[in-house]
């Protein structure tokens, strides 16, 4: 039966050759297989009608007509070509939303984007820099030309969604762009963030999200697994079938596939951590698989095998056994294990009691494991809250000093958060707000200040409650006010609220100007170059820059005082309207 069906499929891929070749000999054929993308993603309605008219199964056949096309060399492009065409735009978000446009990197130099993109990377960014970088990379805009190929713009973006780790904006970019192909990397980490999960069917569901043929073998090889695990096995076996016949050639994708069809009832017992996918079959084709892994185990195999139940067999560990625990120990620094597991085990080694009554002394002379199990079973037993605090900061460095430090993350919070932070001694306060989880309220309310302008009701204003009109008239009134209060001291957030009313439009009587002075070179030479230039997304990276891990509450004023004055010289309103509202006004 097997052979029948293979003969069958392999008549059809003959009849298919010769099809191409006879139509290629035609005047003018039609073909509907080259059918123009831009038309299809201007129109989705006209690749339905395809569908329907054709009987076009976008999940099998594209995928044939792709490899046939790969043979001929005539599909895949070279970095030129690409290169060569109109640029594209690729994002999600419109323009006009932030006050951007689709030019904002038409006048970059790729150099220096290289340049800061390098930078970026090494920086731990906070919330607020992280969302200026999003909107940079992520408004709908034509890629730069200057230095820089289309395709290596594209892979900084996807560089970036890897490294902030948010699968719902990789996948909307993906589908939106429809650049599966175009960026195989960023689709093939989406797949293998899910497949780890053990969510094989979102991992699916995103695939078959794509309108064209998969270029990428390791997509190629997930898109056959899919239609198996869909129940599409005629599927999935004529375009594997077709694969060979192209000179695909992976033993060991292949014996598992066969096991899959249902053409061999043997085990293949091999197990292949190149890839989660690899992983992944070895499981499903053994219902007997065990694997433990070793120090050099890849992250992404300890997250599958953490999600599929597979460490099992270390909650019954010998404790003696401290290569394996110190395996664990590496594990649980990369949340591939649970702290709670690796501190069970911690309590399960056996101490006199000489050793946990001198616990500070007595953990030295042992190996780091056993210090750090000793240290720990003190802390549960230990009452007095001064003690404890040393303990924990004890075990704290030693897990820092093995560059173990996120081991011991959760459940030091949980510790800490019994401590009433009024008793925690003033040598110690350092450590405790260091390693407690304060939970900040972003739902804060808005309080003014009626004696201070920049908080004030006007800042209102920001939020688009003022008519043009009144807020000129009660910014005249206040300013009145300031002007006949010599106490009155004009700061710099004063001055950063009327420059961005004048730049908004709004009329400020010149009798006010010598409340202050604004002061151009205040702002970064490089970022005025780039203002000059109309550089708005190479400005908001070296905003975010300029941010780093910091909150823009927490940033000088002067910082601040730029930042706006920069975004106010390039128009983009939105953006300094959410940052004014977020530094300007008193918070309860």
């Amino acid at each position: 039966m097997k052979i029948l069906k293979s003969l069958n499929k392999k008549i059809f891929f003959l009849i298919f050759i010769i099809f191409s070749s006879f139509s290629n000999a035609e005047d003018k054929p039609v073909d509907i297989w080259n059918i123009d993308q831009k038309e299809i993603k201007s129109d989705p309605s006209s690749l339905k009608s395809l569908e329907s008219n054709e009987k076009i199964n976008s999940s099998s056949e594209f995928e044939i007509f792709n490899m046939q096309k790969q043979k001929e060399s005539i599909l895949l492009e070279s970095d030129e070509d690409l290169d060569s065409k109109d640029m594209k735009i690729f994002g999600l978000y419109d323009p006009k939303h932030y006050g951007l446009d689709i030019d904002m990197w038409l006048n970059s130099d790729g150099d220096q984007l290289k340049n800061i993109f390098s930078k970026l990377d090494k920086i731990k960014l906070s919330k607020d820099s992280t969302e200026i970088i999003k909107i940079a990379l992520l408004t709908n805009a034509r890629s730069p030309k200057i230095n820089i190929s289309e395709k290596e713009f594209l892979k900084f973006k996807s560089n970036w969604l890897i490294k902030n780790l948010d699968l719902d904006l990789v996948e909307e970019y993906l589908i939106k762009n429809q650049i599966f192909n175009l960026q195989p990397n960023l689709t093939k980490y989406i797949v293998d963030q899910h497949l780890s999960e053990t969510n094989v069917e979102k991992a699916c569901e995103i695939l078959s999200k794509n309108l064209e043929p998969f270029n990428n073998e390791y997509l190629s090889k997930f898109n056959i697994y899919c239609l198996i695990y869909s129940n599409k096995k005629e599927e999935a076996q004529l375009i594997f079938d077709l694969k060979k016949e192209l000179g695909f050639n992976d033993k060991y994708f292949e014996k598992k596939i066969n096991f899959l069809f249902g053409y061999t009832s043997k085990i293949d017992n091999s197990i292949s951590e190149e890839t989660v996918f690899d992983f992944y079959l070895a499981h499903k084709t053994n219902p007997d698989f065990i694997f433990e892994p070793k120090e050099n185990t890849k992250k992404i195999i300890w997250k599958y095998l953490s999600s599929s139940g597979l460490l099992k067999s270390f909650k019954s560990i010998d404790v003696s056994d401290l290569n394996k625990i110190s395996t664990l120990e590496k594990a649980t620094n990369d949340k591939n294990y649970p702290e709670k597991d690796l501190f069970e085990i911690y309590k399960s080694f056996q101490f006199n009691i000489n050793q946990l009554l001198n616990v500070k002394q007595s953990y030295k002379s042992l190996s780091n494991i056993e210090g750090r199990a000793l240290l720990y079973q003190k802390i549960l037993l230990e009452s007095e809250l001064v003690e404890k605090l040393k303990l924990l900061k004890l075990l704290k460095d030693s897990f820092k000093n093995e560059n173990l430090e996120n081991a011991f993350d959760v459940e030091l919070k949980k510790f800490l958060e019994k401590i009433n932070p009024t008793e925690v001694p003033d040598n110690l306060t350092s450590f405790y707000y260091t390693n407690i989880e304060i939970k900040e309220n972003e739902n804060y309310e808005r309080k003014f200040n009626k004696d201070v302008l920049y908080q004030s009701k006007l800042i209102n204003y920001f939020n688009g409650d003022y008519s043009k009109s009144k807020i000129e008239k009660d910014v005249d009134t206040f300013l009145k006010k300031i002007k006949k209060n010599k106490k009155y001291s004009f700061s710099k957030k004063d001055q950063i609220f009327l420059e961005s009313l004048k730049f908004d439009g709004i009329e400020i009587s010149k009798k006010y100007d010598d409340l202050y002075q604004a002061n151009d070179s205040e702002i970064p030479t490089d970022i005025q170059v780039m203002i000059n230039n109309n550089e708005k997304g190479l400005v908001l990276l070296r905003i975010a820059e300029v941010i780093g891990q910091d909150k823009l509450e927490r940033i000088d004023d002067d910082t601040i005082y730029f930042i706006i004055r920069t975004l106010n010289q390039l128009d983009i309103d939105q953006l300094r309207n959410k940052i004014l509202l977020k530094v300007l006004p008193l918070k309860v």
